[in-house]
């Protein structure tokens, strides 16, 4: 299952992400990894939640990121949610290209059984439609 947290820059999407993370983690049974682009966030998560740097990692385009989502997963069995935090800039996409990166990130999720939480740089009204019936937050 892929959700989306969405809204223009600076609105509070990453609060709501933390938010989410951090209460969603009591309840998890398996593990969750946090995907940002840098370490700040850090003190924010419990401790429990595997925060992965991205920038770091310097993708060049899409499919290197996607290579990097299956990578994450091909070495936790275990994964019951993954967080990306500001998908446009870390993933480096447009608004054209965002839906496609959700359907492939929905593949993933739906082969391997683990939930994606995304927040978006987007305002809502840009999404197509088949990505507003994902979204759980607008700002």
């Amino acid at each position: 299952m892929i959700q989306l947290i969405v809204g223009e820059e600076g609105k509070g999407k990453t609060k709501h992400l933390l938010d989410k993370v951090n209460s969603e983690i009591k309840e998890a049974t398996g593990n969750i990894v946090f995907l940002d682009r840098s370490s700040k966030h850090m003190f924010e998560l419990n401790n429990k939640v595997r925060l992965i740097n991205v920038s770091e990692y310097d993708f060049e385009d899409v499919s290197e990121f996607i290579g990097f989502i299956y990578g994450i997963t091909s070495q936790d069995h275990d994964m019951q949610q993954m967080y990306i935090d500001g998908i446009m800039k870390l993933a480096k996409l447009d608004k054209d290209s965002l839906e496609i990166v959700v359907k492939r990130l929905e593949k993933i999720s739906e082969k391997f059984g683990f939930d994606i939480i995304i927040s978006a740089s987007i305002d809502e009204s840009k999404l197509s439609d088949n990505l507003k019936k994902l979204v759980i937050v607008s700002l």
